[in-house]
């Protein structure tokens, strides 16, 4: 299992190992070349002729090319020489004249440079190279092993994650709960004449803990548990991710009862209707090998296929038919119950303060996943340790998840005087209107403290509760609390600044939403002109305009009512502000002197008559 389970390990540490090998081999024969090296003189045969008649020549050996030999020097010592032989009849004769030992050579025919020269030393290189891989190769893995599935199999001891680590998606958990039993006791299905789903496929967004709730059903159950990620399948060798494909089913079927988790699926399993113009051969094999292993694969042998995506819009219909993935399970955000539940998870592995509202925090991380809270509560801890904290109190954890929303805290930039005024009344125009209207959500805590990139203040708030729905009224009064700080600097400083270009931005968005996709505009009706781009499962944050329907007058209209809305909401704000100046005046100059103000001072600000 090891040895399978190593492959690539392997291949890489045969490439290191092959590649020093090269290394080493080079240098030793430069080196052998360069100790072993003699210098051979290249002369002429008249000279040779003379250096025979000297008696200087001690030796040489004759080709019928070449005569090599060693002779003596004026300085008396011995050189090696080489020169060409000619057609002289008197060689012989002075040779022997003058005592000079001699030998003949003849020369190697091409059949003994092909034998000697190449297929032997490279015979013996191929035998040492077939030695080395031969545990590489596998009998569906092809060279080097690369057919072969690089998946991960953890056996009964891992994975140990259970369901009790995984919280925030109670509904996910039931349904996987079915899958759990099936694995423990199949014959409880089987004697009805039911049987497992084939495919069960999690869907959600990034971070709400997919890969968790796979590992927790193995735990669970007892059971391996291989994985493998989607774009480990595809290669530069057309045929490998269909090869990786079978060789994954093969193990599969080995280790049964078993979990195969396939993480990203949609790396392989796009669907061939959007390749069209880019197609990928390699993709497509791929799909294809997968779509068949499923067709073919029992389930009753208690082998349950698992797989996550974020992008489930884009997946084959081939892979989502039924008696492929049966099953399909929606991992959404959690709800505020959720969060809180994931916060405890967590806060398990550190030591926490005695002043911590779990509660709070969940209020406070509307949207947030299962890896943001397990980040924030990291941060929370890393914050704790540099102040040299005996445990992580709730300072910590509200900083944490500031810098989670609003990005870390820029102390140290410079900002002028009448720019901080500027900020400070912004902020406090946003948080009275939020104060003052019901369907706005409560103000937790004002800053002028600048964060991240841009934001030079923000004003916090908390819903009360998760929102599915929100009326018209509740939507007007959030673009009312987006305009208050445009308004608040208008009414101060008899101007307005570019600091209001994010809330202008979000109110906009608002109002076109009321106006074009939930039918709450008197002129234009009950008619959608504007709908979310979505998926089968999940919905995503763009607009497809369905720009090709709607008339040019029906455009004028909706530019019309939008700046109609904007402008009521607008003189809303002003109104609101005007009203309340005083107050407004004091919680400025609070925000000016501390940077900071919670939602207790704002309280005894909006409730303090005595200056109106």
């Amino acid at each position: 299992m090891d040895e399978k389970n190593n492959n690539l390990k392997g291949f890489n540490n045969f490439s290191k190992f092959l590649a020093i090998y090269l290394l080493v081999a080079v240098f030793m024969f430069y080196l052998y070349q360069y100790f072993t090296k003699v210098q051979v003189n290249n002369i002429p045969y008249s000279t040779f002729k003379e250096l025979i008649k000297e008696g200087k020549v001690k030796s040489c050996t004759i080709s019928d090319k070449y005569i090599k030999g060693v002779y003596i020097d004026k300085n008396g010592k011995k050189m090696h020489f080489i020169t060409v032989a000619v057609n002289d009849p008197d060689l012989i004769k002075d040779l022997e004249a003058h005592n000079v030992k001699f030998s003949g050579k003849v020369t190697n025919t091409w059949l003994t440079n092909l034998i000697f020269g190449w297929i032997l030393p490279f015979g013996f290189l191929f035998f040492i190279w077939w030695l080395m891989t031969k545990k590489m190769r596998g009998t569906s893995g092809g060279l080097f092993g690369f057919g072969k599935g690089r998946f991960k199999v953890y056996l009964n001891e891992k994975p140990d994650v259970k369901f009790s680590d995984v919280a925030g998606a109670e509904e996910a958990k039931q349904e996987i709960q079915e899958i759990v039993e099936y694995l423990k006791d199949p014959q409880k299905y089987q004697r009805l004449g039911g049987r497992a789903p084939k495919g069960v496929l999690l869907v959600g967004v990034p971070g709400v803990g997919k890969t968790l709730f796979a590992k927790a059903t193995a735990g669970e159950a007892g059971v391996p548990f291989i994985s493998i990620s989607g774009s480990e399948f595809i290669e530069m060798f057309v045929g490998v991710g269909a090869s990786r494909v079978r060789d994954l089913f093969n193990e599969a079927k080995k280790l049964s009862p078993c979990i195969v988790f396939i993480d990203e699926i949609d790396a392989i399993g796009k669907s061939r209707a959007f390749n069209s113009l880019t197609s990928n051969d390699e993709r497509e094999q791929t799909l294809n090998q997968l779509l068949a292993e499923m067709d073919g694969f029992d389930s009753s042998k208690g082998v349950i296929i698992m797989a996550a995506t974020n992008r489930p819009e884009i997946l084959d219909p081939a892979l989502l038919r039924p008696g492929r993935f049966d099953r399909q399970i929606i991992v959404d955000k959690p709800d505020v119950n959720g969060r809180e539940a994931i916060f405890k998870v967590h806060m398990k592995k550190i030591k926490v303060g005695s002043d911590v509202d779990v509660k709070k925090l969940a209020q406070m991380t509307p949207g947030l996943v299962g890896a943001d809270i397990a980040n924030i509560v990291n941060e929370a801890a890393l914050l704790a340790a540099r102040e040299n904290k005996d445990a992580v109190y709730m300072e910590h954890f509200e900083e944490a998840i500031e810098r989670q929303i609003a990005g870390l805290k820029k102390k140290n930039r410079v900002i002028k005087e009448d720019e901080k005024k500027r900020v400070a009344y912004h902020e406090s125009g946003h948080a009275i209107c939020a104060y003052m209207l019901p369907g706005a959500d409560p103000v937790h805590k004002i800053s002028i403290i600048p964060r991240g990139l841009a934001a030079l203040g923000y004003t916090q708030q908390l819903p009360m509760d998760d929102r599915y729905l929100l009326t018209k009224e509740e939507m007007i009064d959030r673009v009312i609390t987006l305009l208050g700080g445009r308004a608040a600097e208008e009414i101060i400083f008899g101007s307005v600044s570019t600091g209001a270009q994010n809330d202008l931005s979000r109110a906009t968005d608002i109002v076109r939403s009321i106006i074009t996709q939930f039918g709450m505009d008197e002129k234009l009706g009950l008619m959608v002109a504007e709908e979310r781009e979505g998926g089968r499962f999940l919905t995503s944050e763009g607009i497809l305009t369905k720009g090709d329907r709607l008339s040019e007058k029906t455009k004028e209209i909706i530019d019309e009512e939008i700046v109609k809305i904007l402008d009521e909401c607008y003189a809303k704000a002003k109104e609101i502000l005007i009203n309340n100046k005083e107050k407004l005046l004091r919680l400025a100059e609070l925000l000016l002197k501390k940077e900071v103000v919670d939602s207790e001072e704002l309280k005894k600000v909006m409730e303090d008559n005595s200056g109106d």
